[in-house]
């Protein structure tokens, strides 16, 4: 399905400026109508500087419930009031089983329908940007995510309303990326003012508590504790972490770092992680990229 096209005219959108830029506590982004679209509550935390600033629409694909069944869209609709962004009509829809049960299933109904309602709302909203999770390997739900925002802005184009896409890292620092690339992306280096209201809002999530300072979930690390191969892999990425990592926040154009970290040439860490988890009884199955993944992408790229 093609979205509708708004009425007003493509030629009365605001301007569009992607250049590197140095956030003040009152900063400035591209004067543009903004979506943000994660497959988890809480990743927004990554790029709250720029949350501030853009006051995006926001997409959130799952509740965050993970195998507590605690929904985390609490606790992120307090980040987007405070910050002065509003949710969108796709807002922590599915608990966080519904979807792994999708992707092992290949019920792919789910998402094309999310790529639908994400692209028909870039459509009437008028959004000129989307800011979305990366594909990293790391995390099934997270390239899921990324595959549903590059159907909707697909569609969205498809239906004569062009949108940028723009991809942040959630695994690793976001100033890690290649300087010859920077000139397309949204660079921003928060001040003093506006870190500290990022280190604050991360600090003050109750349910990431464990998480916020190395980006990783603690059961995880754990589990990387005891098998050493694992973290070693993610060594590269990881390597630098704490609390100044970040103050950078760096949207790239969707794409330009390839598919990923182990997302199509080799194993994907969320693969091997779940081989342990499988072993040691704590799963039943393992989600596989070229099983699972590779079959959504298909369905999800014959929308556009």
């Amino acid at each position: 399905m093609i979205p509708r096209k708004p009425t007003d005219s493509a030629t009365d959108r605001p301007s569009y400026d992607a250049q590197p830029k140095t956030l003040n506590s009152r900063p400035t982004v591209p004067v543009a109508r903004a979506a943000l679209v994660v497959a988890h509550p809480g990743h927004e935390l990554c790029v709250h500087g720029w949350l501030e600033a853009a006051r995006p629409l926001v997409f959130i694909l799952t509740d965050g419930s993970g195998r507590s069944g605690k929904s985390r869209v609490a606790s992120t609709t307090k980040i987007l009031d405070a910050a002065g962004a509003r949710p969108g009509p796709v807002y922590g829809r599915f608990p966080d089983p519904a979807i792994y049960k999708a992707i092992m299933g290949g019920e792919f109904a789910l998402f094309v329908k999310s790529a639908e309602e994400l692209a028909e709302a870039l459509v009437l909203e008028r959004i000129d940007y989307v800011v979305g999770d990366a594909r990293e390997g790391y995390n099934p739900v997270h390239d899921a995510c990324r595959l549903v925002i590059d159907a909707a802005v697909g569609l969205a184009n498809r239906a004569g309303w062009q949108v940028k896409n723009f991809d942040f890292a959630l695994i690793g620092r976001q100033d890690a990326y290649p300087s010859e690339l920077r000139e397309e992306a949204i660079w921003l280096r928060l001040d003093d003012q506006t870190f500290e209201r990022k280190l604050t809002a991360m600090r003050a999530y109750p349910e990431l508590a464990d998480e916020v300072s190395l980006g990783l979930d603690a059961e995880r690390l754990k589990i990387l504790q005891t098998h050493g191969e694992l973290l070693k892999d993610l060594e590269p990425v990881l390597e630098g972490l704490g609390a100044e990592a970040f103050r950078v926040e760096c949207m790239r154009p969707a794409g330009s770092v390839g598919d990923g970290p182990g997302f199509s040439k080799s194993v994907p860490f969320y693969e091997r992680y779940a081989e342990k988890l499988v072993a040691q009884g704590r799963y039943d199955s393992v989600i596989r990229y070229r099983e699972h993944l590779r079959p959504l992408a298909d369905a999800l790229g014959q929308m556009s």
